[in-house]
């Protein structure tokens, strides 16, 4: 593949991530058909040089290669495999699903694809909206290896890529897994700092400890600091997205028999946070339920006085 030869793409699910990513390929040179149910966030890309299509099949008859990026398993299944799927265009050679869908998804989809001569690659991303915004994002990656050789140069343009292997579900399944390790560490760091600030710590002070010690991760070295301390709570990862991975990772831990009891309470946590903030919450917001219980909140210097 050379620069004044790339291959058309199409982009299905301009939301929150899939925007940046599709704007990355745009500014790259390679020329993109997009489709979203929200006609006005086909907009921007529109203005940047992007094809508007009319539904994922349309996608499908303009571009060999078409990515989506979307929030549920069962949109995923739609766009994909659906009566107007992009498995029904007459273009399309590979799909590459961005989505956490899960492990079981992933193999239907790709059982479906199959069946029309389409590889499918799973291939979701971690690095959140800074990391699409920047092409830092880590994409983990399972399907047939031509297929996913053949991605290389379009995959570079949006993050770091690790081949996970031929079964399809591989890249779900290490997705899921590195969700719950990320909430968990949120979790658990949030409650500590509940914790320290009940008993007269300073809450600046214990995340820089924290951060020089063996207790740091990223949630202590930048969501914490950046969007809890602050008081700002705008990470931009909806608690309801959590909550549907940390299930699917439980999901597929009890059907392939791996317990996991602390994720399992992470889980209950999360579910809580859910009712109780609604799925819109951000992410980072679960400290208040920890802060409600103690009657404290975690705020830092950067966020000034109540």
């Amino acid at each position: 593949m050379n620069d004044n030869a790339k291959p058309a793409l199409g982009f299905v699910g301009i939301g929150r991530m899939g925007a940046p990513m599709a704007r990355r390929l745009l500014e790259a040179g390679y020329p993109l058909t997009v489709y979203d149910t929200q006609a006005h966030a086909m907009q921007a890309l529109v203005a940047l040089g992007a094809r508007a299509a009319e539904s994922p099949r349309a996608v499908g008859d303009a571009a060999a290669i078409v990515l989506v990026s979307l929030p549920k398993p069962e949109i995923v299944t739609e766009v994909a495999l659906g009566a107007q799927g992009v498995v029904h265009g007459k273009a399309v050679r590979i799909v590459v699903d961005l989505s956490t869908s899960g492990a079981q998804a992933a193999q239907h989809l790709a059982r479906g694809l199959r069946g029309r001569g389409i590889a499918s690659i799973d291939c979701p991303v971690s690095g959140g909206v800074g990391g699409a915004e920047k092409g830092t994002l880590a994409l983990m990656l399972s399907g047939p290896r031509d297929a996913y050789d053949s991605l290389s140069d379009v995959l570079a343009v949006l993050g770091k890529p690790f081949y996970i292997g031929e079964q399809p579900g591989l890249a779900q399944t290490m997705k899921v897994i590195n969700n719950l390790v990320s909430v968990t560490a949120l979790a658990v760091t949030s409650e500590a700092l509940v914790m320290g600030v009940k008993a007269g710590l300073d809450p600046d002070i214990m995340v820089q400890v924290i951060n020089s010690g063996s207790g740091r991760s990223n949630s202590s070295e930048d969501k914490i600091p950046k969007y809890v301390l602050t008081r700002n709570f705008g990470f931009g990862f909806a608690l309801g997205l959590s909550v549907k991975d940390v299930r699917l990772c439980l999901s597929e831990s009890e059907a392939i028999g791996a317990p996991l009891r602390v994720g399992s309470a992470v889980r209950d946590l999360l579910d809580d946070a859910l009712v109780r903030l609604g799925e819109q919450a951000d992410m980072t917001e679960i400290v208040r339920l920890a802060e409600e219980a103690a009657g404290v909140e975690v705020r830092g210097k950067a966020a000034g006085k109540a």
